[in-house]
């Protein structure tokens, strides 16, 4: 089976293109890359993907797109075959794409109807090894999604896209891989939205700079500090200007992706943070309504 390897980026339509853009170079910690014609490109010092952010003015909020890697051009064929055995609508079949970075990939909804891109031979961009302290995102760790019937979305992912279940958290959330690390990918009940994005930073003395920072530019932590089970990575948790939630993490785990076994973890506040001395929690973070931009292929 064909899967895809890695997260690429995500882009978001807001209302607010500048505040948007503001908290991301100079809050967050990422670098703007490119801007044209109401379209904003942010890529994360670590790593070598040309972006990890695209931003979009638009009147509506929503989720344009989530894109992934793939290792090859044979793989990107074998994951749209993939996808269309598994009754996933084609945006469009694999092409030479004209975004920024190029490569040949696709697109398609899955099965709650949120556009996604795989895509591989996409150029990189100049990445750099970070310096403990300097407390900015390495990469994108996982994103986390809310499915109306999780459980369908769980098995879809593993046939359409090739990934595996690393470990679930009750019988509410699945934490699910596409290489060596614990997760790129986790559901959630509820109606189909993003619930959040995590990006990586080197260390938990990092993570919590970074908390600083994002203090002092009066944004205030949400959930955490602290430390899932899950995964065992830290986790603070903060709200865009446009209402997106973010997450810094750190020290995430490394599985054997051949030999690993999944778990089910009965839910308890220990469980969600081992440390259980961060403030909020998943109750104080924006509550999920379906996303504006279900069935509808990006502009760009």
């Amino acid at each position: 089976m064909a899967r895809v390897s890695e997260i690429r980026y995500v882009g978001y339509a807001v209302p607010d293109l500048e505040a948007e853009r503001r908290f991301y170079a100079d809050v967050w910690g990422l670098t703007e890359v490119a801007s044209e014609d109401g379209l904003a490109y942010f890529a994360a010092a670590g790593a070598p993907e040309k972006y990890v952010v695209r931003l979009r003015q638009a009147a509506e909020k929503r989720v344009d797109l989530i894109a992934w890697a793939a290792e090859t051009r044979a793989d990107v064929d074998a994951l749209h075959a993939q996808v269309l055995a598994a009754d996933g609508r084609i945006i469009a079949p694999p092409h030479a794409l004209e975004t920024l970075g190029g490569g040949y990939g696709f697109r398609f909804f899955d099965l709650d109807g949120r556009a996604m891109e795989i895509s591989a031979e996409v150029e990189a961009g100049p990445f750099r090894t970070l310096v403990r302290g300097e407390a900015i995102p390495v990469k994108i760790s996982h994103v986390v999604l809310h499915s109306p019937d999780h459980k369908a979305a769980v098995a879809w992912y593993e046939r359409a896209l090739g990934f595996k279940v690393s470990d679930w958290l009750g019988d509410f959330m699945c934490f699910m891989r596409c290489n060596s690390w614990h997760h790129r990918l986790a559901f959630l009940p509820g109606p189909p939205c993003l619930n959040h994005v995590a990006y990586d930073v080197l260390t938990v003395d990092d993570m919590m700079r970074g908390v600083a920072r994002l203090k002092r530019n009066a944004f205030d932590i949400q959930w955490g500090p602290g430390r899932h089970t899950a995964g065992n990575n830290t986790f603070s948790y903060f709200v865009t200007p446009a209402g997106n939630i973010v997450e810094y993490t750190s020290e995430l785990e490394a599985v054997d992706d051949e030999a690993w076994v999944a778990t089910v973890r009965k839910p308890s506040a220990e469980v969600m943070d081992q440390w259980g001395v961060g403030v909020g929690g998943p109750q104080t973070m924006p509550h999920p309504v379906a996303d504006h931009g279900l069935w509808q292929a990006p502009a760009l």
